[in-house]
């Protein structure tokens, strides 16, 4: 996939080499990327590979979630989860074309694109970066507990809080199905999908057991904050720890 990426993209690579920060809030929001894929699916391989590149990148949070309805045609995803599936399905209910398919990206809870295809990929990047995404969200970390901030907005509505603890990379060799013989790399795993509480435009703080959201091979935790349950974005937040 290397040869397939834009000028832009490389040099945002070379960008992201020398910054990683801990914590992200409106001085550098970010755009969510969110890669619906399955390991039952012979199109999803290469729009992993990609992710694996775009992960690298600090404009972008980047995530892989497997969705397990192609578990039927001979073998279980497994990273799989159904909440996982019935997150893509929101989407598509949200945005109201029913579009459900792998591999399917979403951008910042507004627009999909095919995610094999990095160049419609990338437009729907540049297409949400242009839309409000500046909520101050914040996470930050004590020895026992994940702590998220939010703070007074102007919003009327009913916005999910959610906390995704994710794995940097995970392989997985497949031996049925349509990638049968592969070893397929997942990057920026998402192994646990919490919704943490509902923000109506208010301040607040939220604690949370760190064991209760992190689990032992998540590297990462990630804070979307999106209008509805699969609405627009409105914040974005990382906190990374050390996998020992």
């Amino acid at each position: 996939m290397t040869q397939l990426l834009s000028r832009r993209t490389a040099l945002a690579l070379a960008a992201s080499a020398m910054v990683t920060p801990s914590i992200v809030n409106a001085a550098r929001t970010p755009v969510l990327v969110e890669l619906f894929t399955s390991q039952g699916c012979s199109s999803c391989p290469p729009a992993d590979a990609i992710m694996g590149q775009l992960k690298k990148r600090d404009d972008l949070i980047v995530t892989s979630l497997n969705v397990d309805y192609w578990d039927y045609l001979g073998w279980r995803d497994t990273l799989a989860k159904p909440e996982y599936t019935e997150r893509q399905r929101d989407y598509a209910a949200t945005r109201g074309d029913g579009q459900v398919y792998t591999p399917q990206v979403v951008v910042n809870g507004r627009y999909h694109a095919v995610g094999s295809r990095l160049p419609d990929v990338e437009d729907a990047i540049e297409k949400a970066r242009r839309k409000s995404a500046d909520l101050a969200v914040s996470i930050r970390a004590t020895q026992s507990e994940l702590l998220v901030d939010l703070p007074q907005g102007n919003y009327s509505g009913e916005a999910m809080v959610w906390l995704m603890a994710v794995a940097p990379k995970i392989e997985q060799k497949i031996e049925r199905g349509e990638n049968t013989g592969s070893t397929v790399a997942y990057h920026n795993v998402v192994r646990n999908l919490v919704p943490a509480g509902m923000w109506k435009g208010a301040a607040a703080s939220l604690t949370f057991m760190k064991e209760a959201i992190m689990t032992k091979d998540s590297s990462d935790c990630f804070v979307v904050v999106q209008e509805g349950k699969a609405g627009p974005v409105l914040g974005l937040a990382r906190w990374h720890r050390t996998v020992s």
